[in-house]
């Protein structure tokens, strides 16, 4: 198995390699050179198998030579074995034909666990192996940060930076990344939205100089290991619902656009989804351009859902690669007008292709809260806004006949605010982390200045 930059100059990395390099010399993301299938019978083999054993057979044969079977194996239980439920990836009724994916139960209480502690296991096995040291960089808008920190601190060969938009993430997801006391790892706030962070990033990655002398890696939902480990529950939660004798739809609530993208994966396989259905917030760009085909970047507004907060979906790259027919000239082509404009604007062609694997729908903020209030009322389920805002966009577009999958992608007690403004209940952390407001905190405030923050990143790994 091989992989290729969606846009087309960068060298074809085996997965051990793509994983570690992150995003692609030429500035695009990594994607698959085929797709593997499966067939009806590979998939309704997977009916009563543990999460784990659907991860083996799901994500094996994107893995090629880079790790054995065994090693496979004993990396992906690892990786799964501090979640909080037995099932991984549990599913509630909330209605007919309508289910809650729970992604929540993971060491951080976001779906963003099941691939960064995966991604922490593989990194782990191929740098002892290799005894090699590497400096992970990544940006959040809340949840990756704190899942990467939890899966890499402590570890011997990597040094962790996290950038974060300074009073823009939840309490509960700063503290996350701010009270860890392993001296590998460094949460950063930094001035601006979650865009500018993601941008600092990237500049990161596109200064090669910078990039092999501090020996950069990324786990950023650029880092294909990410998508590919997310789309093991589509198959987990299909199967259990009849697939692949019956069509399932998934509605997702995303704005880097990585955990659907793993849908269209999945879809791709040979799973049979019916619809793929994104759900944003105010920030809305990924609808409208869904819907119109104009993808203009405009400014970040503060959500109660603030992981969706983002206007630069990286993800969308890899959805355009594919609607292009993987040509990587027009992939660049667009990105360049992206940087250069704030923007572009797709063909009908373009959008009638896209539109045959993604649906959209898009839920204000008071809709957001209306809907928190509605479903502990109507269902006896306690949502997060950003699980909210997926349920009330799937049961708008969802279809009678079909079972709808919505993924509830964090707890509530992680957006303890927003939930007690709609419920007048302010749910409490897992007992595992109850002291998590009486830890000390320790942080770097910095400014969105690309020297500075290399200046500071070469300063504490030469320590």
């Amino acid at each position: 198995m091989k992989y290729i930059s969606t846009r087309g100059q960068a060298p074809t990395l085996t997965f051990e390699e793509a994983m570690l390099t992150g995003l692609a010399r030429d500035g695009g993301l990594y994607v698959p050179e085929t797709i593997p299938q499966m067939s009806k019978d590979d998939i309704s083999a997977m009916a009563g198998l543990s999460y784990e054993e659907v991860a083996f057979r799901v994500m094996r044969p994107y893995i090629g030579d880079s790790f054995t079977d065994q090693e496979f194996k004993e990396i992906i239980a690892k990786a799964y074995s501090g979640f909080g439920h037995s099932a991984r990836a549990p599913m509630v009724q909330l209605d007919s034909n309508h289910f809650l994916l729970e992604l929540f139960h993971g060491p951080t209480l976001a779906f963003k666990d099941f691939a960064m502690q995966l991604i922490g296991q593989l990194f782990q096995v191929a740098l002892k192996r290799s005894n090699e040291r590497v400096t992970i960089v990544g940006a959040t808008s809340g949840d990756t940060g704190s899942a990467a920190i939890e899966a890499f601190k402590g570890l011997d060969a990597v040094d962790v930076f996290i950038l974060y938009p300074h009073g823009r993430v939840s309490e509960v997801q700063r503290r996350q990344m701010t009270t860890p006391t392993e001296s590998n790892v460094h949460a950063l706030a930094m001035d601006g939205h979650f865009d500018d962070c993601q941008a600092r990033l990237k500049d990161m990655f596109n200064d090669f100089e910078f990039r092999d002398g501090v020996r950069l890696a990324g786990v950023n939902s650029i880092n294909w290991a990410r998508v590919l480990a997310q789309v093991v529950y589509y198959f987990t939660s299909a199967v259990s619902l009849g697939a692949p004798d019956r069509k399932i739809s998934f509605t997702v609530p995303t704005g880097n656009f990585g955990d659907i993208f793993a849908g269209f994966i999945a879809k791709k396989m040979g799973l049979p989804i019916d619809q793929l259905i994104v759900a944003t917030n105010q920030n809305d760009i990924l609808h409208r351009c869904l819907s119109t085909g104009e993808y203009i970047t405009d400014s970040v507004i503060p959500s109660i859902s603030p992981s969706m907060d983002i206007q630069v979906s990286s993800n969308f790259e890899r959805a355009l690669f594919y609607a292009y027919d993987q040509d990587g000239a027009a992939i660049s082509a667009l990105m360049e007008d992206l940087k250069t404009t704030g923007g572009f604007t797709l063909s009908q062609g373009i959008i009638d292709r896209l539109s045959q694997d993604f649906v959209s729908g898009r839920v204000s903020e008071s809709e957001t809260s209306a809907q928190i209030t509605k479903s502990l009322a109507v269902h006896a389920e306690l949502l997060c806004p950003h699980s909210a805002i997926g349920v009330d966009v799937a049961d708008r577009l969802r279809k009678a006949d079909v079972p709808m999958v919505t993924l509830a992608t964090a707890h509530p007690a992680k957006f303890p605010d927003a939930v007690e403004a709609a419920t007048n209940i302010r749910p409490p952390l897992p007992a595992r982390m109850s002291d998590l407001f009486e830890r000390n905190e320790r942080v770097t405030r910095v400014g969105n200045d690309l020297e500075a923050l290399k200046s500071l990143v070469m300063e504490r790994i030469a320590k």
